[in-house]
């Protein structure tokens, strides 16, 4: 992990990302990490995020503003359906891995775009793949977003396109 998760400020590869859903997405995944680490509620981290982050500057860096009911949505909607997303992508990753095994980071990126992919028909699959390498390109320098890309295709074809049933692990990467 290159830095804290929860100081990084809306940038990717240096730039704002521009998009209110893009830092919308990024916010989300802070939030679920700050979570993991707190044990906050994410309606009171949620509230956080939105009262004094989003569209703000803390120390030098600016957070740009974010579609904020869709940060909303990502957020409470990932933990109302906690052990759902859990499941399913623990069922996502090969044999040797457990979803105890990853990064709490990681965790909070896969948890969020699997949301996503669930519970989110309106957002194509390959833009909410897309999104969260992108995501995971702001955290990481190395192979974890070609690991994100695998586990969210796999979940992708999976859940939406009918393929195998999660723990049927027919879907390839």
């Amino acid at each position: 992990m290159s830095t804290d998760p929860t100081k990084t400020c809306q940038k990717r590869g240096g730039r704002p990302a521009g998009r209110a859903r893009s830092a919308a997405r990024l916010a989300a995944v802070q939030a679920l990490y700050q979570i993991q680490i707190s044990g906050g509620a994410s309606r009171e981290v949620v509230r956080e995020f939105v009262t004094h982050r989003l569209g703000t500057e803390i120390e030098g860096d600016v957070y740009i503003a974010a579609d904020t009911d869709f940060f909303s949505d990502l957020v409470i909607g990932t933990e109302r359906r906690l052990q759902e997303i859990d499941k399913l992508i623990a069922h996502a990753l090969s044999s040797n891995w457990s979803l105890d095994r990853l990064e709490r980071l990681m965790r909070a990126v896969l948890r969020a775009g699997t949301y996503e992919l669930v519970a989110r028909p309106d957002v194509p699959t390959k833009v909410i793949i897309d999104e969260y390498v992108d995501v995971a390109h702001a955290f990481f320098s190395e192979k974890e977003p070609g690991f994100v890309n695998g586990v969210l295709d796999r979940l992708g074809k999976s859940v939406r396109h009918g393929g195998s049933t999660p723990g049927g692990k027919e879907a390839t990467t």
